[in-house]
């Protein structure tokens, strides 16, 4: 959420109709390309006197203003197509399973990337050939792409996932260098407290905030086991391996999680995503945990001077082990036996291609582009990783590799330890059963 990713914590549904006028003579500019013939496509580019409707269902609400934003502007291109869009955020995944099982699955959907990605092939339409992904990046086209090797998903975003420091409090607090290492880390806590300044902001009611964090410490258990993070994952939904066969997840992981709730903000479980960014907004906290790119307008609408930096989690005594997670963990999905298949996939086809499409990612919903040839958003967190990425690598974006069935799982399992109900033994078991029973579409 991306997500994540979802910046409400109660039910909201919006039900946006746009009107168009059917079979007017609009002779705007399309800027766009054509269907070219895929099995979603049909062969031919649809007719344009016909009156349409596409119904889309999403999860991401703070993206409205940007959706509405790009169905109005296809309207000026295509006057007979009618988007009624539907946003709800809780009980997404289970509205969204009521409708496939009804009958009655959406002209558009979205889902998780990764994993899920093969969890719903079989109502996906096959975009492997079309013009949109010939535009995706190659790691999002990756995410996108179902194990066979089909493009099955449409990138709502690209993502940036990072802990999120206040550059001022770090500076007050005399902490010239962000943190790389564990042991790096506990002196910057040491130096904020000293001052007065509360180290962490943390949004541990949000389930889906507990992954954005673990994903980092995935990363680095798999480069010190000599593999990469897909195969340990994979790994642990086989029961092949445990937390106790690498001391990142089960020492270094739980000692994080410890460190910002000794030296967070307070009642950590009643904080939500929206109460975390109001907290490390209005300078309440010099660091804020399991959140991303995503969330700088909603901050700087707060405070527009703050000077927000981001850094890689320090997950271990390994300084090269600390980097930023790039992506796409968020797929929206065309329904293959919709109706209006051909004319859904010539509108993102006109989204991915066009120069308004180009624009829209970057200057409307002010995301990381997914695609090639666009501008990056004029705001401080793409622009940085822009730079860290010129030096540095990205982390592997591992929670593709699991079902959001497991990670939900596993920030409750989470929430009980914090809560104290579960000691880390009794969350670690709980969370390896986790993975084998939830962990994969298989």
């Amino acid at each position: 959420m991306s997500k994540k990713l979802l910046a409400l914590s109660i039910s909201m549904v919006l039900l946006i109709s746009v009107l168009a006028a059917c079979g007017s003579n609009n002779t705007a500019n399309n800027g766009g390309a054509a269907n070219n013939g895929t099995e979603a496509g049909g062969g031919n580019a649809a007719d344009d006197s016909k009156p349409v409707t596409i119904n889309m269902f999403t999860a991401s609400p703070e993206y409205t203003d940007a959706f509405n934003a790009y169905i109005a502007e296809y309207k000026k291109v295509k006057p007979n197509v009618k988007i009624n869009l539907e946003i709800m955020q809780a009980d997404y995944n289970t509205v969204l399973k009521s409708k496939i099982a009804s009958g009655s699955t959406p002209d558009v959907f979205q889902t998780t990337a990764g994993g899920d990605i093969d969890t719903y092939a079989e109502y996906s339409a096959d975009l492997t050939n079309e013009p949109l992904a010939a535009a995706m990046t190659d790691a999002v086209r990756a995410n996108m792409s179902s194990t066979d090797g089909k493009v099955l998903g449409l990138p709502v975003k690209g993502n940036l996932f990072t802990l999120v420091y206040n550059k001022k409090l770090l500076a007050d607090a005399g902490i010239t260098e962000v943190p790389k290492t564990t042991a790096e880390m506990q002196d910057a806590v040491t130096k904020l407290e000293a001052k007065g300044i509360t180290p962490f902001a943390n949004a541990y009611k949000e389930w889906w905030v507990w992954k954005h964090i673990f994903q980092h410490y995935v990363d680095a258990a798999a480069m010190d086991a000599g593999t990469d993070a897909k195969q340990l994952v994979a790994d642990f939904i086989a029961g092949k391996a445990t937390f106790k066969d690498h001391p990142v997840l089960y020492n270094n992981f739980f000692d994080f999680i410890d460190l910002t709730v000794k030296h967070g903000t307070n009642k950590p479980l009643e904080r939500d995503s929206n109460a975390e960014v109001s907290d490390f907004a209005a300078g309440k906290a010099a660091f804020m945990t399991g959140k991303g790119a995503w969330d700088e307008e909603a901050i700087k609408k707060i405070t527009p001077d703050i000077q927000i930096g981001i850094m890689g989690y320090p997950v271990s005594d390994k300084p090269e082990q600390s980097f930023i997670i790039t992506g796409a963990d968020q797929a929206l999905r065309i329904n293959k036996d919709s109706p209006v298949a051909k004319e859904t996939v010539e509108f993102f086809n006109w989204l991915y291609t066009s120069d308004y499409g180009k624009k829209w990612f970057s200057d409307v919903a002010k995301v990381i582009p997914p695609i090639k040839d666009a501008p990056i958003p004029d705001l401080d967190m793409p622009k940085q990783m822009n730079e860290i990425l010129k030096t540095e690598k990205s982390g592997d974006l591992s929670i593709n590799y699991s079902l959001d069935t497991f990670h939900q799982k596993f920030g409750e399992i989470m929430q009980a330890y914090i809560g104290g109900s579960k000691t880390k033994d009794q969350a670690v078991d709980e969370i390896q059963k986790a993975w084998i029973q939830l962990g994969s579409a298989q």
